[in-house]
C-alpha cells in the first residue's frame, strides 16, 4: 500500500511540474510583450559584468544570512549559478535583500535585473512581469510537534493555526472540514500557539516551514501536501529583454534536466 501511495505521489508531482510549465509557457506567449518594464538588457549586463538580483535574507532555507552574515540558501545558489551561466563567474552577482511587497516593483522600476525571492507564479503577476520556468514547487503543509499526529486524519477535529486572510484557510477547510481553525498574524504567533498548546498544528508554506524545522528540530512536517505552487524568477517584460529571458529559462530548464536543482533542493532540506 505504501509503495502504491509513493508511486502515486511521484506521478502526481511530475504531472504538476509539467502542468505548471505548460501554463507558464502559455503566459510567455500571450503576455510576454505587454507592459514595458525597465531593467538592464543582456548586452548591458555583459558590459558591466554582473547581475543585480533581489533576494530574501530572512527566509531559511531559500535566502538567509548565516552566522557570519553571508547570504545562503537555494535561491542564492540559483542566482550564483545563473551568473556563472550568463557571465562566466558565480560571484558576478550583486544581491539586494528586499521585503515581500517589493518583489515585483524592484524589477519594474529598474532597481534589479531579476528577483529570486519566493515568488509564486500566478496569472495576475504575469500581467506585470515575466515569470520563468518554475525552479521549485512549493506546497501547503502542516507542521506539529505532537507525536500522536502522524497523518492528516489525526488532525480531523483538532485546532489548527492558519495565517489570517491567507489562501491556506480554504485548502485546510477542504481537507479537514471539521478541524477548528485559529487565525494568527505571523509565524511567530503560530509557534507561540503551539508551544502553549492552544493549537496542535500550523498550516503554511513548505518552503518556510522547512526552515522552521531546521531551527526547531522538535517540529516536523506531515507528508501530505495540500496544494502545489510553482516558484519562478521574476524578469522584466519587453522585447528588448527577450535574450535575458530566454537564457534564464534555458538555464533553469537545464538545471532541472541535469538534476542540479533537485540536488540543491535536497541539500537545503526542502520537501
Amino acid at each position: 500500500m505504501n509503495n502504491r501511495c509513493n508511486r502515486w505521489q511521484v506521478i502526481t508531482r511530475l504531472h504538476l511540474v509539467l502542468s505548471a510549465t505548460i501554463i507558464l509557457i502559455c503566459w510567455f506567449c500571450f503576455v510576454g510583450t505587454g507592459l514595458i518594464a525597465s531593467a538592464a538588457e543582456m548586452p548591458e549586463i555583459q558590459r558591466r559584468g554582473y547581475l543585480t538580483v533581489a533576494v530574501k535574507d530572512n527566509l531559511r532555507p531559500l535566502g538567509f544570512k548565516d552566522d557570519s552574515g553571508n547570504l545562503q540558501g537555494l535561491e542564492i545558489d540559483l542566482a550564483q549559478q545563473l551568473a556563472l551561466d550568463l557571465l562566466g563567474k558565480k560571484d558576478a552577482v550583486k544581491f539586494q535583500p528586499l521585503a515581500n511587497r517589493d518583489r515585483l516593483s524592484v524589477v519594474v522600476d529598474k532597481k534589479v535585473d531579476l528577483a529570486i525571492a519566493r515568488v509564486t507564479a500566478t496569472a495576475s503577476r504575469a500581467r506585470v512581469v515575466n515569470l520563468s520556468v518554475p525552479y521549485y514547487l512549493d506546497s501547503t503543509v502542516l507542521i506539529t510537534k505532537d507525536a500522536s499526529v502522524q497523518q492528516l486524519k489525526d488532525l480531523a477535529k483538532q485546532k489548527i493555526a492558519v495565517l489570517n486572510n491567507s489562501s491556506t484557510i480554504a485548502k485546510v477547510r477542504y481537507y479537514l472540514p471539521n478541524a477548528e481553525l485559529v487565525g494568527v498574524n505571523s509565524y511567530q504567533e503560530a509557534r507561540e500557539q503551539i508551544e502553549n498548546n492552544s493549537v496542535v498544528a500550523f498550516a503554511a508554506d513548505a518552503s518556510v516551514l522547512s526552515g522552521w524545522v531546521q531551527q526547531y528540530p522538535q517540529y516536523r512536517l506531515l507528508a501530505t501536501k495540500l496544494s502545489t505552487e510553482p516558484l519562478s524568477v521574476v524578469m522584466p517584460k519587453g522585447l528588448q529583454y527577450d535574450e535575458l529571458r530566454r537564457r534564464v529559462n534555458g538555464a533553469i530548464a537545464r538545471y532541472i534536466a541535469e538534476g542540479w536543482l533537485d540536488q540543491r533542493v535536497q541539500y537545503w532540506g526542502l520537501p
